[in-house]
């Protein structure tokens, strides 16, 4: 619809990964300093590290809402009804719209993959975007926003649980 990736638009999950690795790198080093967190870090930030090394997205820009969790996404008898908080509204690769997918069941996910034929590449980036916002969010929030943290954390043990799977 003719936007572009510039200023307001250019937030970063519509991105490439590059861009963010110093700073999830840091977040990967702060998580290991959180007593108590019994997470993989190690193998979080090794498929972080992976995703890296594949070939940067090709795709067109779309819109993308930009902070798609749990908590945005209103369901009625078991169908989403709406999607809220465009806080974050973008323009980007179309692989951070993915990411939320480790916040479903994995026969969810599975669906998913099998109606939107998503290929290897995009699906590993997605993964890396769900490691990052989840690494990240545990990151910041542990001592302030325990409900955000306990997302970051399911999606993050989902996605340990989910390797292998497509």
């Amino acid at each position: 619809m003719g936007a572009t990736r510039q200023g307001g638009l250019s937030w970063y999950r519509g991105g490439g990964l590059h861009a963010c690795d110093r700073w999830i790198s840091g977040c990967f080093d702060n998580c290991r300093t959180i007593p108590g967190l019994d997470l993989d870090i190690a193998h979080l930030q090794h498929l972080w590290q992976s995703a890296l090394t594949l070939p940067e997205p090709s795709a067109r820009h779309v819109w993308l809402h930009g902070d798609l969790k749990p908590t945005n996404l209103l369901v009625q008898q078991g169908k989403l009804h709406a999607v809220i908080d465009f806080g974050g509204l973008s323009v980007g690769f179309p692989d951070a719209g993915h990411s939320p997918l480790w916040d479903l069941p994995s026969e969810a996910r599975q669906a998913y993959w099998d109606a939107i034929s998503l290929d290897d590449v995009t699906w590993l980036r997605a993964r890396a975007w769900a490691i990052a916002v989840g690494v990240s969010g545990v990151s910041y929030y542990w001592g302030t926003y325990p409900l955000f943290v306990s997302e970051c954390l399911s999606r993050l043990r989902a996605i340990l649980e989910a390797i292998g799977e497509q």
